[in-house]
Protein backbone atom coordinates (compact mmCIF):
# COMPACT_ATOMS: atom_id res chain seq x y z
CA UNK A 1 0.00 0.00 0.00
CA UNK A 2 0.89 3.36 -0.79
CA UNK A 3 -0.21 6.25 1.77
CA UNK A 4 0.98 9.67 2.70
CA UNK A 5 0.30 9.23 6.52
CA UNK A 6 0.59 5.50 8.07
CA UNK A 7 -1.26 6.20 11.23
CA UNK A 8 -0.86 2.89 13.73
CA UNK A 9 -3.46 2.56 16.30
CA UNK A 10 -6.97 4.03 16.35
CA UNK A 11 -8.39 5.12 19.23
CA UNK A 12 -8.92 8.89 20.01
CA UNK A 13 -5.28 9.75 18.28
CA UNK A 14 -4.96 8.09 15.52
CA UNK A 15 -8.76 8.48 14.49
CA UNK A 16 -8.77 12.17 14.86
CA UNK A 17 -5.77 12.36 13.02
CA UNK A 18 -6.40 10.44 9.82
CA UNK A 19 -9.95 13.11 10.09
CA UNK A 20 -8.18 16.11 10.29
CA UNK A 21 -5.56 15.47 7.65
CA UNK A 22 -8.64 14.41 5.56
CA UNK A 23 -10.58 17.71 5.68
CA UNK A 24 -6.55 19.20 4.68
CA UNK A 25 -6.74 16.95 1.59
CA UNK A 26 -3.77 14.62 2.97
CA UNK A 27 -4.50 10.63 2.91
CA UNK A 28 -3.75 8.24 5.40
CA UNK A 29 -3.88 4.67 6.48
CA UNK A 30 -4.97 3.38 10.03
CA UNK A 31 -4.01 0.39 11.50
CA UNK A 32 -4.82 -1.48 14.36
CA UNK A 33 -4.55 -4.58 16.82
CA UNK A 34 -7.38 -4.36 18.35
CA UNK A 35 -11.28 -5.06 16.72
CA UNK A 36 -13.29 -2.18 15.77
CA UNK A 37 -15.95 -3.84 18.36
CA UNK A 38 -13.42 -3.69 21.27
CA UNK A 39 -11.69 0.02 19.94
CA UNK A 40 -16.00 0.77 20.46
CA UNK A 41 -16.62 -0.15 23.46
CA UNK A 42 -13.41 -0.06 25.95
CA UNK A 43 -14.37 2.38 28.85
CA UNK A 44 -11.61 5.34 29.26
CA UNK A 45 -11.52 8.87 29.58
CA UNK A 46 -14.64 10.96 29.91
CA UNK A 47 -14.14 14.77 30.49
CA UNK A 48 -13.38 16.87 27.76
CA UNK A 49 -11.67 19.92 28.14
CA UNK A 50 -13.05 23.32 26.34
CA UNK A 51 -10.78 23.77 23.87
CA UNK A 52 -11.48 19.45 23.24
CA UNK A 53 -15.22 20.00 22.43
CA UNK A 54 -14.79 23.37 20.38
CA UNK A 55 -11.95 21.40 17.91
CA UNK A 56 -14.43 18.53 17.77
CA UNK A 57 -17.33 20.88 16.95
CA UNK A 58 -14.86 23.12 14.21
CA UNK A 59 -14.13 19.81 12.75
CA UNK A 60 -17.90 18.72 12.15
CA UNK A 61 -17.76 15.83 15.38
CA UNK A 62 -19.76 17.86 17.33
CA UNK A 63 -23.46 16.97 16.89
CA UNK A 64 -23.72 14.20 19.02
CA UNK A 65 -21.55 15.45 21.86
CA UNK A 66 -23.95 17.96 22.01
CA UNK A 67 -26.84 16.58 21.94
CA UNK A 68 -26.00 13.83 24.46
CA UNK A 69 -22.89 15.00 26.41
CA UNK A 70 -23.20 16.33 29.89
CA UNK A 71 -22.30 20.10 30.12
CA UNK A 72 -20.71 20.76 33.99
CA UNK A 73 -19.84 24.36 34.90
CA UNK A 74 -17.63 22.75 38.23
CA UNK A 75 -16.39 20.43 40.29
CA UNK A 76 -16.40 19.79 44.20
CA UNK A 77 -13.73 18.95 46.58
CA UNK A 78 -15.60 16.94 49.37
CA UNK A 79 -13.55 16.96 52.91
CA UNK A 80 -13.42 17.78 56.25
CA UNK A 81 -17.37 16.71 55.69
CA UNK A 82 -18.38 19.42 53.17
CA UNK A 83 -18.53 19.60 49.60
CA UNK A 84 -16.43 22.75 48.43
CA UNK A 85 -17.44 23.85 44.76
CA UNK A 86 -14.87 25.39 41.85
CA UNK A 87 -17.28 27.25 39.77
CA UNK A 88 -15.54 26.93 36.13
CA UNK A 89 -18.01 29.34 34.56
CA UNK A 90 -17.79 31.90 37.54
CA UNK A 91 -13.93 31.55 37.36
CA UNK A 92 -12.38 31.48 34.18
CA UNK A 93 -15.93 31.46 31.77
CA UNK A 94 -15.88 28.00 30.98
CA UNK A 95 -16.95 24.70 30.78
CA UNK A 96 -16.17 21.22 30.23
CA UNK A 97 -18.43 18.15 29.12
CA UNK A 98 -18.97 14.45 30.07
CA UNK A 99 -19.08 12.49 26.81
CA UNK A 100 -17.25 8.95 27.32
CA UNK A 101 -13.88 8.13 25.45
CA UNK A 102 -15.78 5.44 23.50
CA UNK A 103 -18.51 7.82 22.21
CA UNK A 104 -16.08 9.73 20.81
CA UNK A 105 -14.13 7.10 19.21
CA UNK A 106 -17.88 5.76 17.58
CA UNK A 107 -18.21 9.72 16.26
CA UNK A 108 -14.86 9.23 14.58
CA UNK A 109 -15.43 5.99 12.88
CA UNK A 110 -18.72 6.75 11.61
CA UNK A 111 -17.10 9.73 10.11
CA UNK A 112 -13.67 8.34 8.69
CA UNK A 113 -16.42 5.21 6.94
CA UNK A 114 -18.09 8.33 5.87
CA UNK A 115 -15.22 9.68 4.40
CA UNK A 116 -14.25 6.52 2.59
CA UNK A 117 -11.18 6.18 5.07
CA UNK A 118 -9.36 3.15 5.90
CA UNK A 119 -8.89 1.26 9.14
CA UNK A 120 -7.34 -1.92 9.41
CA UNK A 121 -8.56 -3.82 12.39
CA UNK A 122 -7.26 -6.68 13.83
CA UNK A 123 -3.44 -6.60 12.11
CA UNK A 124 -0.59 -7.90 14.01
CA UNK A 125 3.31 -7.79 14.14
CA UNK A 126 3.48 -4.51 13.46
CA UNK A 127 6.72 -2.57 12.65
CA UNK A 128 8.39 0.60 11.56
CA UNK A 129 11.62 0.79 8.92
CA UNK A 130 13.08 3.51 7.39
CA UNK A 131 12.08 5.91 9.56
CA UNK A 132 15.39 8.31 9.07
CA UNK A 133 14.25 8.62 5.07
CA UNK A 134 11.64 10.56 3.46
CA UNK A 135 10.00 7.01 2.30
CA UNK A 136 9.15 5.21 6.00
CA UNK A 137 7.22 1.79 6.17
CA UNK A 138 4.99 -0.24 8.76
CA UNK A 139 4.76 -3.83 8.06
CA UNK A 140 2.37 -6.18 9.36
CA UNK A 141 -0.19 -9.14 9.16
CA UNK A 142 -3.63 -8.46 8.63
CA UNK A 143 -6.40 -10.03 9.86
CA UNK A 144 -6.47 -12.88 7.13
CA UNK A 145 -3.07 -13.75 8.02
CA UNK A 146 -1.51 -11.97 4.83
CA UNK A 147 1.27 -9.82 4.98
CA UNK A 148 1.31 -6.44 4.32
CA UNK A 149 3.57 -3.23 3.89
CA UNK A 150 2.51 0.39 3.68
CA UNK A 151 5.26 2.77 2.38
CA UNK A 152 4.10 6.64 3.36
CA UNK A 153 5.54 9.68 3.38
CA UNK A 154 5.47 10.00 7.63
CA UNK A 155 4.30 7.58 10.19
CA UNK A 156 2.15 8.67 13.10
CA UNK A 157 2.43 6.32 16.59
CA UNK A 158 -0.87 6.69 18.56
CA UNK A 159 -0.81 3.12 19.80
CA UNK A 160 -0.84 3.97 23.52
CA UNK A 161 1.95 3.15 26.40
CA UNK A 162 2.21 -0.73 25.14
CA UNK A 163 2.79 0.43 21.29
CA UNK A 164 5.28 -0.25 19.01
CA UNK A 165 6.03 3.24 17.75
CA UNK A 166 8.25 4.80 20.80
CA UNK A 167 10.73 1.95 21.27
CA UNK A 168 11.30 2.85 17.55
CA UNK A 169 12.32 6.25 19.09
CA UNK A 170 15.45 6.94 20.79
CA UNK A 171 13.99 9.19 23.32
CA UNK A 172 14.53 9.96 27.57
CA UNK A 173 11.90 8.57 29.51
CA UNK A 174 10.96 10.41 32.61
CA UNK A 175 8.46 7.62 34.72
CA UNK A 176 7.23 8.03 37.96
CA UNK A 177 5.13 4.88 39.60
CA UNK A 178 2.44 6.02 42.14
CA UNK A 179 1.76 3.89 45.24
CA UNK A 180 -1.34 3.23 44.49
CA UNK A 181 -3.98 2.87 42.29
CA UNK A 182 -7.73 3.42 41.28
CA UNK A 183 -10.54 0.72 41.23
CA UNK A 184 -13.18 1.84 38.96
CA UNK A 185 -17.11 0.30 38.25
CA UNK A 186 -19.56 1.65 35.89
CA UNK A 187 -23.06 1.48 37.43
CA UNK A 188 -26.30 1.21 35.47
CA UNK A 189 -27.54 4.41 38.33
CA UNK A 190 -28.97 7.43 37.55
CA UNK A 191 -26.33 9.82 38.68
CA UNK A 192 -27.25 11.99 41.87
CA UNK A 193 -25.27 14.84 41.68
CA UNK A 194 -24.82 16.99 38.28
CA UNK A 195 -20.84 17.59 38.60
CA UNK A 196 -18.09 15.28 39.79
CA UNK A 197 -16.98 15.23 43.19
CA UNK A 198 -13.16 14.53 44.58
CA UNK A 199 -13.40 13.01 48.23
CA UNK A 200 -10.42 13.27 50.39
CA UNK A 201 -11.19 10.27 53.22
CA UNK A 202 -8.74 9.15 55.88
CA UNK A 203 -9.42 5.18 54.20
CA UNK A 204 -8.56 7.07 50.37
CA UNK A 205 -9.57 8.80 47.70
CA UNK A 206 -12.90 8.55 46.12
CA UNK A 207 -14.47 10.15 42.93
CA UNK A 208 -17.94 10.28 42.14
CA UNK A 209 -18.12 10.90 38.03
CA UNK A 210 -21.12 9.97 35.28
CA UNK A 211 -21.14 9.05 31.26
CA UNK A 212 -25.07 9.44 30.94
CA UNK A 213 -28.21 10.67 32.94
CA UNK A 214 -28.42 6.52 33.53
CA UNK A 215 -24.36 5.80 33.95
CA UNK A 216 -22.41 6.45 36.44
CA UNK A 217 -18.33 6.35 36.84
CA UNK A 218 -16.97 5.56 40.65
CA UNK A 219 -13.97 5.07 41.87
CA UNK A 220 -11.81 3.84 44.69
CA UNK A 221 -8.45 4.41 46.13
CA UNK A 222 -7.20 1.01 46.36
CA UNK A 223 -3.40 -0.48 46.59
CA UNK A 224 -1.25 -0.75 43.22
CA UNK A 225 -1.22 -4.27 43.89
CA UNK A 226 -4.57 -4.40 44.53
CA UNK A 227 -6.54 -8.11 43.78
CA UNK A 228 -10.17 -7.35 41.84
CA UNK A 229 -11.07 -10.30 42.77
CA UNK A 230 -11.32 -9.19 47.03
CA UNK A 231 -13.15 -6.55 45.76
CA UNK A 232 -17.13 -8.10 45.26
CA UNK A 233 -19.48 -5.85 44.23
CA UNK A 234 -21.09 -5.33 47.68
CA UNK A 235 -17.64 -4.74 49.44
CA UNK A 236 -16.99 -1.80 46.59
CA UNK A 237 -20.59 0.05 47.54
CA UNK A 238 -20.09 -0.43 50.94
CA UNK A 239 -16.44 1.54 50.69
CA UNK A 240 -18.13 3.92 48.08
CA UNK A 241 -21.01 5.02 50.54
CA UNK A 242 -18.19 4.83 53.97
CA UNK A 243 -16.41 7.42 52.17
CA UNK A 244 -18.41 9.68 49.94
CA UNK A 245 -20.80 10.31 52.89
CA UNK A 246 -21.85 13.47 54.01
CA UNK A 247 -23.88 13.98 57.20
CA UNK A 248 -24.31 9.69 57.30
CA UNK A 249 -25.47 10.57 53.94
CA UNK A 250 -24.13 8.56 50.63
CA UNK A 251 -24.37 10.12 47.57
CA UNK A 252 -24.20 7.29 45.78
CA UNK A 253 -27.19 5.24 43.95
CA UNK A 254 -26.47 1.73 43.62
CA UNK A 255 -27.23 0.00 40.54
CA UNK A 256 -25.89 -3.08 38.01
CA UNK A 257 -22.45 -2.85 38.16
CA UNK A 258 -21.61 -2.80 34.01
CA UNK A 259 -17.54 -3.12 34.08
CA UNK A 260 -15.22 -3.27 37.12
CA UNK A 261 -11.13 -3.01 36.52
CA UNK A 262 -8.26 -1.36 38.40
CA UNK A 263 -5.81 1.32 36.68
CA UNK A 264 -2.59 1.86 38.08
CA UNK A 265 -1.37 5.58 38.41
CA UNK A 266 1.53 6.75 37.00
CA UNK A 267 3.33 9.85 35.32
CA UNK A 268 5.38 9.34 32.14
CA UNK A 269 6.72 11.67 29.53
CA UNK A 270 8.85 10.66 26.98
CA UNK A 271 10.93 13.21 24.68
CA UNK A 272 11.30 13.44 21.96
CA UNK A 273 7.96 13.50 20.50
CA UNK A 274 9.88 12.55 17.18
CA UNK A 275 12.43 10.63 15.13
CA UNK A 276 13.00 11.45 11.46
CA UNK A 277 9.80 10.96 9.94
CA UNK A 278 8.25 8.76 12.88
CA UNK A 279 6.19 11.01 15.19
CA UNK A 280 4.58 10.11 18.54
CA UNK A 281 1.52 11.42 20.21
CA UNK A 282 -0.78 10.75 23.20
CA UNK A 283 -0.17 7.81 25.40
CA UNK A 284 2.64 6.90 22.98
CA UNK A 285 4.37 9.18 24.53
CA UNK A 286 2.89 10.49 27.89
CA UNK A 287 0.42 9.08 30.90
CA UNK A 288 -0.88 11.29 33.07
CA UNK A 289 -2.66 9.94 36.40
CA UNK A 290 -6.38 10.13 35.68
CA UNK A 291 -7.38 12.57 38.74
CA UNK A 292 -6.67 16.13 36.64
CA UNK A 293 -8.35 14.38 33.29
CA UNK A 294 -6.35 15.44 31.04
CA UNK A 295 -5.09 12.16 29.27
CA UNK A 296 -7.23 12.04 26.23
CA UNK A 297 -7.49 15.86 26.10
CA UNK A 298 -3.97 15.77 25.66
CA UNK A 299 -3.68 13.33 22.78
CA UNK A 300 -6.28 15.60 21.14
CA UNK A 301 -3.95 18.56 21.89
CA UNK A 302 -1.37 16.64 20.30
CA UNK A 303 -2.74 15.76 16.96
CA UNK A 304 -4.15 18.70 16.23
CA UNK A 305 -0.63 20.56 16.21
CA UNK A 306 0.76 17.28 14.56
CA UNK A 307 -2.10 17.51 11.81
CA UNK A 308 -0.98 21.38 11.25
CA UNK A 309 2.29 20.29 11.06
CA UNK A 310 1.78 17.83 8.33
CA UNK A 311 -0.48 19.87 6.57
CA UNK A 312 2.48 22.00 5.67
CA UNK A 313 5.55 19.79 5.25
CA UNK A 314 2.96 17.48 2.87
CA UNK A 315 1.62 20.16 0.98
CA UNK A 316 3.77 23.34 1.18
CA UNK A 317 6.97 21.25 1.77
CA UNK A 318 7.73 23.07 5.25
CA UNK A 319 9.41 21.32 7.70
CA UNK A 320 9.19 24.62 10.29
CA UNK A 321 6.30 22.98 12.40
CA UNK A 322 7.27 19.32 11.89
CA UNK A 323 10.86 20.50 13.32
CA UNK A 324 9.03 22.36 15.96
CA UNK A 325 6.18 19.79 16.84
CA UNK A 326 8.00 17.74 19.86
CA UNK A 327 9.00 20.97 21.87
CA UNK A 328 5.78 22.68 21.40
CA UNK A 329 3.93 19.68 22.33
CA UNK A 330 6.03 19.04 25.24
CA UNK A 331 5.00 22.74 27.19
CA UNK A 332 1.20 21.64 26.80
CA UNK A 333 2.26 18.25 27.90
CA UNK A 334 4.47 19.13 30.92
CA UNK A 335 2.21 21.58 32.37
CA UNK A 336 -0.64 18.89 32.40
CA UNK A 337 1.74 16.72 34.04
CA UNK A 338 2.12 19.09 36.48
CA UNK A 339 -1.34 19.69 37.40
CA UNK A 340 -2.08 16.02 37.37
CA UNK A 341 0.88 15.73 39.91
CA UNK A 342 -0.88 18.23 42.39
CA UNK A 343 -4.67 17.14 42.35
CA UNK A 344 -2.99 13.83 42.51
CA UNK A 345 -0.88 14.47 45.49
CA UNK A 346 -3.43 16.89 47.51
CA UNK A 347 -6.43 14.39 47.13
CA UNK A 348 -4.93 10.80 47.90
CA UNK A 349 -3.72 9.05 51.38
CA UNK A 350 0.23 8.28 50.48
CA UNK A 351 1.02 4.58 51.88
CA UNK A 352 3.29 5.36 55.51
CA UNK A 353 2.21 8.84 55.15
CA UNK A 354 2.49 10.45 59.05
CA UNK A 355 0.07 12.50 60.86
CA UNK A 356 2.25 15.53 59.66
CA UNK A 357 1.52 14.84 56.02
CA UNK A 358 -2.00 14.43 56.41
CA UNK A 359 -1.94 17.76 57.87
CA UNK A 360 -0.22 19.32 54.97
CA UNK A 361 -2.92 17.64 52.74
CA UNK A 362 -5.85 18.95 54.70
CA UNK A 363 -4.22 22.84 54.63
CA UNK A 364 -3.57 22.45 51.19
CA UNK A 365 -7.35 21.47 50.71
CA UNK A 366 -8.50 24.61 53.04
CA UNK A 367 -6.69 27.41 51.33
CA UNK A 368 -7.74 25.85 47.99
CA UNK A 369 -11.40 26.04 48.89
CA UNK A 370 -11.25 29.42 50.30
CA UNK A 371 -9.00 31.20 48.01
CA UNK A 372 -10.26 32.88 44.89
CA UNK A 373 -6.75 32.72 43.09
CA UNK A 374 -6.08 28.48 44.36
CA UNK A 375 -9.55 27.93 42.17
CA UNK A 376 -9.11 30.12 39.74
CA UNK A 377 -5.89 28.19 38.96
CA UNK A 378 -7.24 24.87 39.18
CA UNK A 379 -10.49 25.82 36.81
CA UNK A 380 -8.31 27.06 34.21
CA UNK A 381 -5.92 24.06 33.78
CA UNK A 382 -9.20 21.66 34.43
CA UNK A 383 -11.13 23.06 31.25
CA UNK A 384 -7.87 23.16 29.37
CA UNK A 385 -5.46 25.77 28.37
CA UNK A 386 -5.27 27.62 25.18
CA UNK A 387 -4.08 26.32 22.10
Amino acid sequence: MRTQVGIIGAGPAGLLLSHLLHLNGIESVVIEERSQDYVRQRVRAGVLENTTTDLLREVGLGERMDREGLVHGGISLRFDGADHRIAFEELVGRSVTVYGQQEVVKDLIAARTRDDGQILFEVSGTAVHDIDTDRPRITFTDSSGQPQEIVCDVIAGCDGFHGVSRSSVPHEAYDHAYPFAWLGILAKAAPTRDELAYTYHERGFALYSMRSPEITRLYLQVAPDEDLAEWPDDRVWAELHTRMALDGESPVLEGPVLDKGITAMRSFVATPMRHGRLFLAGDAAHIVPPTGAKGMNLAIADVRLLSLALTELLRRNDSRLVESYSDTALQRVWRAEAFSWTMTSMLHIMPGADAFQRQVQLAQLRYTAASAAARTTIAENYVGLPW
